[in-house]
């Protein structure tokens, strides 16, 4: 079962309200998104909340927001397809996330995983990110401020990992953390990117190529 959210500014008005947001999660079944315990925390996480006050009132299209920083909040259907692939297996107790943002797709995770462990170069969006995880009562989270393609290997190993940036090949370390029969959820490629799937199994990595995306890159070092 999804894990409570606090009912602060929660509902919203207008662009924010309930009918806006399921207009969306019509949207996103009509794109393929089939997992129902996906699309019940998608309807109730309050995406307002990651923008800015001047985005809000577009929080429920099916688009990509920036966030500063040169970030963006992804598109809804993306995290759904996303944290959808990432649970296709079945449930997952331990999950890396490599790109904290605004914090939305993280609480997204929150309700879904047993524990989310949250990995962001960019302090300002990580002091952000917490504090609205805080305001939404997510005590499943567990922040760090370093280079996402490093991952968090005290924490490791994880049954899952989700990375919201694209490297042009999958770092080694994120592999390497993986739990056997863990899998990762990646975006990969430079000028040209395809959403993967990577399956932990005793004879090595299995890849799946799922489709066509378009994310941030993923950049090495920190920012204070």
């Amino acid at each position: 079962m999804a894990k409570a959210v606090s009912n602060v500014d929660v509902n919203g008005i207008g662009m924010t309200s309930q009918r806006t947001r399921e207009r969306l999660i019509q949207r996103l079944v009509d794109q393929g998104i089939t997992n129902l315990k996906v699309l019940d925390v998608v309807r109730s996480t309050p995406r307002h909340l990651f923008l800015d006050e001047a985005m809000a009132h577009r929080a429920y299209e099916d688009v990509a927001l920036p966030i500063g920083f040169q970030q963006t909040l992804s598109q809804p259907y993306i995290v759904a397809r996303m944290t959808e692939l990432l649970l296709a297996a079945g449930p997952r107790e331990r999950v890396l996330e490599i790109g904290t943002g605004s914090g939305y797709q993280t609480a997204i995770l929150a309700r879904l995983v047993g524990e989310v462990y949250s990995v962001e170069r960019i302090r300002p969006l990580q002091q952000k990110a917490r504090q609205r995880l805080r305001q939404l009562k997510l005590r499943n989270v567990h922040m760090n401020h370093a280079d996402g393609g490093l991952g968090w290997p005290e924490r490791g190993p994880y049954d899952g990992i989700l990375a919201t940036a694209a490297p042009e090949r999958i770092p080694e370390d994120l592999l390497q953390q993986l739990a056997p029969g863990g899998r990762l959820v990646i975006p990969v490629g430079g000028e040209t990117q395809h959403l993967q799937v990577v399956t932990r199994t005793h004879e090595g990595f299995d890849t799946q190529i799922v489709e066509a995306v378009n994310f941030v890159p993923l950049r090495p070092g920190t920012v204070k």
